[in-house]
């Protein structure tokens, strides 16, 4: 019988032979999950015998995993502005730059905004993220797959913020009733190219939603199709702010100019590029 050690150990050669990131950190955290144990506890249970049925839990985990699922979508969860939210394939995987989206807006958010519109929202994390950071605020979510939405509805139940989003089914802003308008206006819309989108890693490429992650005109079609039409929805002294390819800001501005935006900025993640758009109208 195998300790979880010699577990951990085995994995972790299995997925270093399979081109996994991180090979002992993805072992110890599948372990870990299938377990039910911390990963602190986990480091004092290292002699401790694997059970059969354990084993057999762990090694469908590593088969996933091995297969290059991601990390997230075999884990069933990630972690997302203080917040545990569930994730598989109806939706992509919320990532850091998402979260930089969301402290950008609290940050330059001078009021609480009243209204809030999050375009594509997948599973929910950026509504939920801002539901919570604004909670007098009327938050609206859009997407137009129905699959997506149910995984959103599900997090908005699990977060308990039941109530707080109203999901609604629509292709951008093509769902909502005339005459809507909103104090701010978020998205993270698809924007790699379809070349971007073959030379990310197979977690990305062969397992996260396609129509979510590639546009056309080089990524920038759907931001083309949202920035002018946001003009339309936003309240006086709205912002929309978005994420973004990093070479699509001298686009994204020039769109804001001829919307009639009154001014715009570009906000640079952790490795320095482009990454966030805002525009004010």
């Amino acid at each position: 019988m195998l300790n979880v050690l010699e577990v951990i150990r085995k994995t972790s050669e299995f997925f270093a032979s399979k081109g996994v990131e991180s090979p002992r950190l993805n072992a110890e955290l599948l372990v870990s999950h299938a377990l039910a144990l911390g990963r602190m506890e986990l480091y004092l249970q290292f002699e401790r015998p694997v059970t059969d049925p354990e084993l057999a839990a762990i090694r469908e985990l590593v088969r996933r995993r091995g297969r290059r699922e991601p990390l997230q979508y075999v884990l069933g969860f990630t972690e997302f502005c203080g917040m545990r939210l569930r994730t598989d394939r109806r939706a992509l995987i919320p990532r850091p730059e998402t979260e930089l989206l969301v402290e950008t807006i609290v940050a330059r958010c001078g009021a609480p905004p009243g209204r809030i519109l999050d375009l594509g929202t997948g599973g929910g994390a950026i509504a939920l993220a801002l539901a919570r950071a604004f909670p007098e605020a009327a938050v609206t979510a859009v997407d137009r797959s129905a699959e997506a939405l149910s995984l959103a509805a599900e997090n908005m139940a699990s977060t308990g913020l039941s109530g707080r989003v109203a999901l609604v089914e629509s292709d951008w802003f093509g769902g909502l009733p005339g005459g809507a308008l909103f104090d701010l206006i978020v998205s993270n819309p698809p924007y790699l190219s379809e070349a971007e989108v073959e030379a990310t890693a197979p977690e990305v490429r062969d397992h996260e939603p396609h129509p979510a992650l590639a546009s056309g005109s080089g990524g920038f079609s759907d931001i083309a199709r949202i920035v002018p039409a946001s003009a339309g929805f936003l309240a006086p002294g709205g912002m929309i702010a978005l994420e973004t390819g990093t070479g699509h800001h001298a686009q994204a501005a020039g769109a804001a100019r001829a919307a009639g935006f009154s001014r715009s900025e570009s906000v640079r993640d952790l490795t320095g590029r482009d990454r966030i758009f805002l525009a004010w109208r």
